[in-house]
């Protein structure tokens, strides 16, 4: 399976993008994982796409670790994760997503939002194989 997360501009706090550094080379362990940063979202009319927004589904870890394994086992299109920017995601984007995950109830930046998601998609990951993580 292929992964790919993609955001709306650089990851400004140097503390918070040492921590998306260091979960990119964890989840590298487990799978491929592109990331894309830029100026406007460019998403693969093939991909099965994630969008994170506060409208959308809620999981816990173990629902994200499954809904993974599913797709890992059962497509092989590459499950691309989108976070938008400060106004959120454009209409098209949403519209377009296979999937619209809510992340969490509350606000974070967008640069604690990057870790978040990376932790979690590493976290189902270590699920998935029984790897330890603390929980």
């Amino acid at each position: 399976m292929k992964l790919r997360i993609i955001w709306v501009g650089k990851t400004r706090n140097p503390q918070m993008a040492g921590l998306c550094l260091e979960y990119v080379k964890r989840i590298q362990h487990f799978l491929p994982l592109e990331i894309g940063e830029s100026k406007v979202l460019k998403i693969a009319a093939a991909d099965r796409v994630v969008a994170l927004d506060p409208k959308g589904k809620s999981w816990t870890s173990e629902q994200l670790a499954k809904f993974v394994q599913q797709h890992m086992t059962s497509d092989s299109r590459r499950l691309t994760f989108v976070i938008g920017d400060y106004d959120g995601l454009p209409a098209e984007v949403k519209k377009r997503a296979d999937v619209l995950w809510a992340l969490s109830p509350l606000t974070f930046t967008h640069d604690l939002t990057r870790v978040l998601l990376l932790e979690q998609i590493y976290r189902a990951l270590s699920i998935i194989h029984n790897f330890p993580y603390s929980k």
